[in-house]
C-alpha cells in the first residue's frame, strides 16, 4: 500500500517512483512518471516529473537516428499523472483502477527526445461521481510541449 502524508490536509509533495508504483498499476517500459511533485487537493491539481531517457525501448524504432517521443505517450504520461490525483483524492488504492475514458483536444507544441525532463501539470475541470473531466500540460524548460483534455473513471478492480 502506497505511503503518503497529506500535509495541512491540502498537499501530498515528492513522492517517489516507489510510492507511484504503489499507486498505479503500470510498470516499465509503460511507467511513465518518474515522481510526482505535489499533489494539491484544494487547487485540485496534480504535478509530476517524466525523465526522458534514450534508454527507453520506444526509441529503437521511433524514430532511428532522430528519438522523438510519441505523442501518445506524453498524453497517457499526463494520464497518470491524473491517475495519481485520483487516487490520493479519494483515499484508495488497492481495491480501485483508473481507466481512461476520452481524448480531446491534443496538441503536440514541440519535441520532446531523450535528455529532456517533461513537467507534467494536470487539474480537474469537472467531477461527476467515479468519472472525472481533467486538463492536461506537459513542459520541456518550460516551454509547452503537449497538452489535452481527457476524461477518466475510477472502478473496482476485477479479479
Amino acid at each position: 500500500m502506497a505511503k503518503y502524508e497529506v500535509i495541512d490536509g491540502r498537499y501530498v509533495r515528492n513522492l517517489p517512483v516507489e510510492t507511484v508504483m504503489d499507486m498505479i498499476p503500470h510498470r516499465f517500459p509503460l511507467l511513465l512518471i518518474d515522481r510526482v511533485l505535489e499533489v494539491d487537493l484544494e487547487e485540485q491539481t496534480c504535478e509530476a516529473i517524466k525523465n526522458v531517457s534514450m534508454g527507453e525501448p520506444i526509441f529503437q524504432g521511433h524514430f532511428p537516428g532522430h528519438p522523438i517521443l510519441p505523442g501518445v505517450m506524453s498524453i497517457e504520461a499526463l494520464a497518470q499523472a491524473a491517475t495519481v490525483y485520483f487516487i490520493v483524492a479519494d483515499k484508495v488504492v488497492e481495491e480501485k483502477l483508473v481507466y481512461f475514458m476520452t481524448i480531446d483536444k491534443a496538441r503536440f507544441r514541440r519535441p520532446i527526445v531523450p535528455g529532456d525532463q517533461l513537467r507534467l501539470k494536470i487539474g480537474v475541470e469537472r467531477r461527476r461521481g467515479p468519472v472525472c473531466r481533467f486538463w492536461g500540460k506537459g513542459y520541456v524548460d518550460g516551454e509547452l510541449a503537449t497538452e489535452a483534455e481527457f476524461s477518466a473513471m475510477i472502478v473496482d478492480k476485477q479479479e
